[in-house]
């Protein structure tokens, strides 16, 4: 069964180079093991998805514009996430702060194209669905 996503879960995406931490605000006053759980909408960059070391994605402007300047030669640049979806699917029975709870099977969708996944959900104990 999925595990419930809290503050402080590894997070890794498929165009960075690095493994990056999922940051919950403690607004929603709901814990998991401790930690502040996560919802669909703790999706925001930088202040919940840190930046994943480098980015590979020719979509990212920043790269593009880098691997131009050197006649092809893919350049990777600095990370800047750029989710602006919530995550998916979200938990069918558990809200947290009157959304649906993130599970480690959700994924993240960053605009640059990489996939954002979750690697380790913070905590082991609590289960969702």
């Amino acid at each position: 069964m999925p595990k419930l996503v809290v503050q402080g879960a590894s997070l890794s995406c498929s165009m960075g180079n690095a493994p990056s931490q999922l940051s919950v605000l403690p607004i929603h006053a709901v814990e998991g093991d401790s930690a502040s759980a996560a919802n669909i909408q703790d999706m925001q960059p930088i202040v919940n998805i840190a930046p994943f070391g480098m980015c590979m994605s020719m979509t990212n402007p920043q790269v593009a514009a880098a691997t131009s300047a050197a006649q092809g030669v893919l350049t990777p640049q600095p990370c800047v996430p750029m989710t602006t979806t919530p995550w998916t699917p979200g938990s069918q029975s558990v809200t947290v702060g009157g959304q649906p709870a993130v599970s480690d099977a959700c994924q993240l969708t960053c605009q640059w194209g990489g996939q954002i996944q979750v690697q380790s959900a913070g905590q082991s104990d609590v289960e969702v669905d």
